[in-house]
């Protein structure tokens, strides 16, 4: 299976979670709406990292993760684009490879993955970039889960 990534909006990621775009005005937007803790015992988690570009053409992927009880948002720093690759969680239970969809982000616009919605890990695709990443954990086995999947490609512009 090849997937074609699109341009990241709001509408076509909806299903996922929510993009969280960096104001082009002075001013302040609050996106508290998109953020989810389903463990009450859960602490905030906000962390900065740095991922280096990902050459690879197409990438394969062949494992995605979900946080089941935590939304996760990912708000760029410093990036230029980046990919992101989500798929739903099916009834039977892991991800739902039928649903995958891709999404090229600028490095203005950030995303928050409702709680259990499988993804990629954080791929970039330029040059290194840099992230700050908010989600709750309780240092469990429920603050994320990784499985192999059978593998496909994205095709990366």
């Amino acid at each position: 299976m090849e997937v074609v990534p699109q341009p990241l909006t709001q509408e076509a990621f909806a299903p996922f979670g929510d993009v969280v775009a960096v104001p082009d005005v002075a001013g302040r937007t609050y996106y508290e709406d998109a953020l989810g803790n389903l463990r009450p015992t859960a602490h905030a988690s906000l962390s900065v990292s740095l991922k280096a570009e990902t050459p690879e053409r197409p990438l394969k992927a062949d494992l995605l993760e979900r946080h089941e009880f935590s939304s996760q948002t990912f708000m760029p720093l410093d990036v230029g684009r980046w990919l992101i690759v989500v798929a739903p969680h099916a009834k039977a239970g892991g991800p739902d490879l039928a649903g995958v969809r891709a999404f090229i982000a600028t490095g203005k616009q950030g995303v928050t993955y409702r709680a259990n919605t499988w993804h990629h890990g954080l791929t970039v695709l330029d040059r290194p970039g840099r992230f700050a990443v908010f989600m709750w954990r309780d240092g469990t086995k429920g603050d994320e889960e990784f499985v192999p999947v059978t593998p496909f490609t994205i095709r990366i512009p």
